[in-house]
């Protein structure tokens, strides 16, 4: 996915996973695009500190994979939340939430 992708995909809901499905990249209350790891809440910056440059390889980002997705497998996406023995909504989802409530603040 190019920087844009990601950024369109993140602004109308979408969920964008960076190399698996431990790392989110979200949106802050300042506007910044951030990579957040479930597990402890950690994140970076989407790119570097000019905006242009992803802190990734563009082929790593994915879009989550929806309940739907068998009615639309064109959709660039994958999940493996299953197989990580994961749920979405669990204990990594409190972690991001509560870094989200704190401004972004660990």
């Amino acid at each position: 996915m190019t920087l844009d992708d990601i950024k369109a995909a993140v602004d109308a809901g979408q969920t964008v996973h960076w190399a698996n499905t431990g790392y989110v990249v979200h949106k802050d209350r300042l506007g910044q695009y951030l990579i957040s790891f479930l597990p402890n809440g950690s994140c970076i910056g989407l790119t570097d500190r000019e905006g242009h440059r992803l802190n990734g390889k563009e082929a790593e980002f994915f879009i989550a994979q929806s309940k739907d997705a068998a009615e639309n497998p064109g959709r660039q996406s994958r999940s493996d939340w299953q197989e990580r023995g994961a749920a979405p909504g669990g204990a990594a989802a409190h972690l991001l939430r509560r870094h989200r409530e704190a401004g972004g603040r660990a």
